[in-house]
């Protein structure tokens, strides 16, 4: 699967059903019909939604922890547990939001299907928006510190 790029504006109807923009359904058409897994982000207010292979790659990484530390337990076991389901695009292209995923995220009509490079995520537009304007300030900063490394070649950006 390639990279995903794009951010899309989208609505919810109200079973939850959130129909997947042309742009990011030609992306994954490669991966479409292996299913998704959607699931909490473990640091924003968001949905992340894994094309299985990717999902699959990273519970493969997860299952080289050293299961005897009980950090790496704990982390296994609350990573796995946010939430996480699978789900389908329907015949139609919408994928079903399932509604303890829906109230996490506090979506309810308006959101932001946003790519994150191999995988999606999905905001509350209102969240959406406030996530961005609150990071706005400090991007630069953020961007030099994590982009900007001199002497590794593989970090920078020209």
């Amino acid at each position: 699967m390639d990279l995903l790029t794009g951010t899309y504006d989208c609505k919810v109807d109200a079973k939850g059903r959130l129909m997947m923009p042309a742009a990011i359904k030609k992306q994954l058409a490669s991966v479409l019909d292996d299913g998704f897994v959607l699931r909490r982000s473990v640091f924003q207010k968001c949905l992340e939604l894994y094309p299985m292979q990717e999902w699959q790659a990273l519970m493969q990484k997860m299952n080289k922890l050293n299961k005897f530390k009980k950090k790496n337990n704990d982390f296994i076991r609350r990573f796995t547990a946010g939430g996480a389901k699978i789900i389908e695009v329907d015949v139609n292209g919408r994928l079903l939001v399932p509604k303890d995923l829906t109230v996490f995220a506090n979506i309810s009509k308006n959101i932001v299907v946003a790519s994150a490079i191999n995988i999606i995520e999905i905001w509350d537009k209102d969240l959406y928006e406030q996530a961005i304007d609150d990071a706005a300030i400090d991007f630069a900063d953020l961007a030099e510190e994590v982009m900007g490394g001199q002497d590794d070649e593989d970090y920078g950006i020209s």
